[in-house]
């Protein structure tokens, strides 16, 4: 099995692939054609890549705009299969005339996070409350989303113990990761306080002045 990189080796490889990010458990671009047909052609070149590599990406195709996103299902994120095969999508782009033309950063993403014993027996309470769709994300969890593509969604946090002396619902705020710590820095300027930043840089967790919590990941 294809062993998943570490932060700071999806961090390096990020910046070597400009264009492309990280996002819900995938790496990300958009890339824009000359037009339709060469768009189809692109998808075509990548669908052929992607039989070669037994590894095949998600693609979504809208006139001359074509959006990838790629992670390893198996291994339950991000491997070095996909930093390759998004190095050979770059060459077909450049091959076809194309631009990979999404940001090297992406805007900020918002989620709400839920702390629970039992993911499965409170999901479609909140599926059929909020009127949302289940997705299966790369790591095998299960997302609540307002559709199948990226969009603010509800995902649940595995407890090994009840804790209904706090909060249990909590925001995540995803940001660039250059963006992070000025983020933090602002969210305490604005009457927040730090509540830990043993996982960061990839993320930390603040509250504001009555203990609701907010995470600013990466």
């Amino acid at each position: 099995m294809a062993t998943l990189l570490t932060q700071d080796e999806l961090g390096r490889a990020l910046d070597a692939l400009s264009g492309w990010h990280f996002h819900r458990g995938s790496i990300r671009t958009h890339i824009q054609a000359p037009n339709f047909t060469s768009a189809v052609a692109l998808v075509s070149r990548i669908a052929e890549v992607a039989e070669e590599m037994n590894h095949h990406p998600d693609l979504d195709i809208r006139w001359r705009n074509v959006d990838v996103a790629l992670a390893t299902h198996s291994a339950g994120g991000i491997t070095e299969l996909d930093v390759t095969q998004a190095h050979r999508i770059v060459e077909l782009a450049a091959q076809a005339g194309a631009e990979v033309a999404a940001p090297a950063e992406p805007g900020d993403g918002i989620e709400i996070g839920i702390d629970c014993m039992d993911p499965a027996a409170i999901r479609d309470f909140w599926r059929v409350g909020l009127g949302l769709s289940e997705k299966t994300m790369p790591d095998g969890a299960v997302d609540l989303v307002v559709n199948s593509e990226d969009s603010t969604g509800v995902w649940f946090q595995q407890m090994t113990e009840p804790r209904p002396q706090r909060n249990r619902i909590h925001i995540d705020v995803y940001v660039p990761r250059d963006h992070a710590e000025g983020r933090v820095a602002a969210v305490v300027a604005a009457g927040g306080r730090l509540v830990t930043d043993e996982h960061a840089p990839s993320w930390w967790v603040l509250a504001d002045a009555e203990g609701n919590e907010l995470c600013v990941c990466v």
